[in-house]
């Protein structure tokens, strides 16, 4: 079977699993934007996506987010899902990509003087450790208000939202209350400075949850298994 055929199912599969999950919600599936994970996909793979309109992309790794750059549409949207290194920030931002991993607050003000420098407004999504694991980053639950007087001085960032991950486990419904509790602390922080709302996007979900992702908020989920099954 073609490369394209294969991709062009999985994907079509991908958009119903949204639909449904929308439906069961009752969200609007216009709502949810799917981010392609293609860290591990060969770049015929991923112009096969792009060939069939999926335009927004992730890659966690800064040299090959700034490679595939080079090599693929400007129309692609980028996105930086993974760990950033304060030292790979200005390649990062190079690429006009969205940047889901804000973990801490020397990386938010490196950000902020870099873009600066290059006369861009950095798109971010702050990384919030809901899962309070040790081998993940962010900022805990209980610590993240001390970055609010940080975004206020940051003219040179625009901050969309929080970003999660829950736990890894086989029921995706275990990633439920990680997810929810997110949106709570979305919901509290939105509230108590009204007068900004700055974390009006969730990037929560991926292959094997998203849809709980979804029911509890989502507006971005980052896929990338799931529209690669089959491939070698």
């Amino acid at each position: 079977m073609p490369i394209s055929h294969t991709i062009s199912e999985n994907l079509a599969r991908v958009k119903q699993r949204i639909s449904s999950a929308c439906e069961r919600c009752d969200r609007d599936p216009a709502e949810i934007q799917l981010v392609a994970v293609t860290k591990y996909a060969d770049l015929d793979w991923v112009k096969a996506l792009i060939d069939l309109g999926q335009l927004h992309l992730g890659e966690s790794r800064p040299q090959q987010l700034a490679e595939r750059c080079e090599q693929l549409p400007k129309s692609v949207i980028w996105h930086m899902i993974g760990h950033l290194q304060r030292n790979k920030v200005r390649p990062v931002l190079e690429t006009e990509a969205i940047i889901h991993s804000v973990d801490s607050l020397k990386l938010m003000k490196r950000i902020d003087r870099l873009a600066g420098e290059l006369d861009i407004l950095a798109r971010v999504f702050i990384e919030v450790n809901i899962s309070r694991e040790e081998a993940k980053h962010g900022f805990t639950p209980e610590n993240l208000s001390k970055l609010l007087p940080t975004l206020e001085t940051s003219p040179h960032v625009k901050v969309l939202g929080l970003m999660g991950m829950a736990p890894y486990a086989e029921d995706p419904e275990m990633a439920r209350p990680y997810f929810r509790e997110l949106r709570e602390i979305q919901q509290r922080l939105n509230s108590s400075h009204a007068d900004q709302k700055p974390f009006t996007s969730l990037s929560i979900g991926m292959s094997g949850d998203f849809e709980v992702g979804i029911e509890e908020g989502a507006t971005h989920i980052r896929v990338g298994s799931a529209l690669f099954e089959g491939l070698a």
